[in-house]
């Protein structure tokens, strides 16, 4: 799962295959990774539903990388908003990371609690 965490994002962003992973990594990586890789080939709305959509289905360790890398964002956004986003648009993607963190519930309390915890420091800013 560390592996996968750490390479989650190798698929979407990189020329690297999941068959490049495999071999590197092994076959226990690969399906946690692509559970959480996004087709950035398609319009930017489409992978956004996709990740609601296919949330509750992940396996159990793709819905902890899952977790982990959305508490990663709202932490990032919130410890310094990019330049060229608004209030409005800093709301949106935290009811967006919302919906995503809803179809995987229950996988784990303890990551649960700070993902409760930030959005609450959000609404408390806004």
């Amino acid at each position: 799962m560390l592996c996968a965490a750490l390479l989650h994002n190798t698929v979407e962003d990189t020329e690297t295959s999941a068959e490049e992973l495999k071999v590197l990594f092994g076959q226990d990586v690969v399906p946690i990774v692509l559970g959480v890789t996004d087709d950035k080939s398609l319009p930017k709305e489409v992978p956004k539903q996709a990740q609601i959509d296919n949330a509750p289905p992940l396996s159990r360790e793709a819905k902890i990388v899952q977790l982990a890398d959305k508490i990663c964002h709202l932490r990032d956004i919130l410890a310094a908003l990019p330049a060229d986003w608004s209030a409005e648009r800093k709301r949106d993607y935290f009811s967006w990371v919302g919906k995503v963190v809803a179809g995987i519930q229950g996988v784990h309390p303890q990551l649960e609690a700070v993902f409760d915890a930030l959005v609450e420091r959000q609404r408390e800013i806004c």
